[in-house]
């Protein structure tokens, strides 16, 4: 029987805050995102160790996020909510007012989670599972206008 890689994906990005300033280029954004661990593809349970979430623009760590040890049923999905906070303090040389002048801040999130499916009780794999997510957020609008995860 084949094991199956787990899927680690960011889900629904719901914007509660979003202020940027081209001029100085500096941002200040705070939003809400789940956090999906999707096992449906093993008839066995996928024990994960804690890991981080970790958002990036161009490279550059803007926030981590820590995500507590658990376990995705067989053939099952879970979701934990996840508050994030990011700001531009930590970014230094870049782009970044080009971009906002631009009209669309893109940021990144990875992450990786590594843990072990146990199929039928029987027999248990190491799996390993990255998240790689695009996130571009609309200036203007102060909304997220688009996540793309691979």
């Amino acid at each position: 029987m084949k094991v199956k890689t787990p899927r680690f994906r960011l889900g629904n990005i719901n914007v509660q805050s979003f202020e940027s300033v081209p001029a100085t280029p500096s941002f200040d954004t705070k939003f809400t995102t789940q956090i999906k661990i999707k096992n449906s593809a093993n008839w066995g349970s996928y024990k994960f160790n804690a890991a981080n979430v970790t958002f990036q623009y161009q490279g550059e760590t803007l926030a981590v996020i820590n995500i507590e040890k658990g376990k995705a049923g067989w053939l099952s999905t879970i979701k934990r909510n996840a508050e994030v906070s990011l700001n531009s303090s930590a970014i230094t040389g870049s782009n970044l007012g080009s971009e906002l002048s631009n009209g669309v801040l893109t940021l990144n999130s990875v992450g990786r989670l590594n843990g072990k499916v146990a199929i039928m009780f029987i027999m248990k794999k190491k799996k390993a599972t990255n998240m790689n997510c695009t996130i571009a957020f609309d200036v203007a609008a102060k909304t997220l206008k688009s996540l793309q995860c691979k």
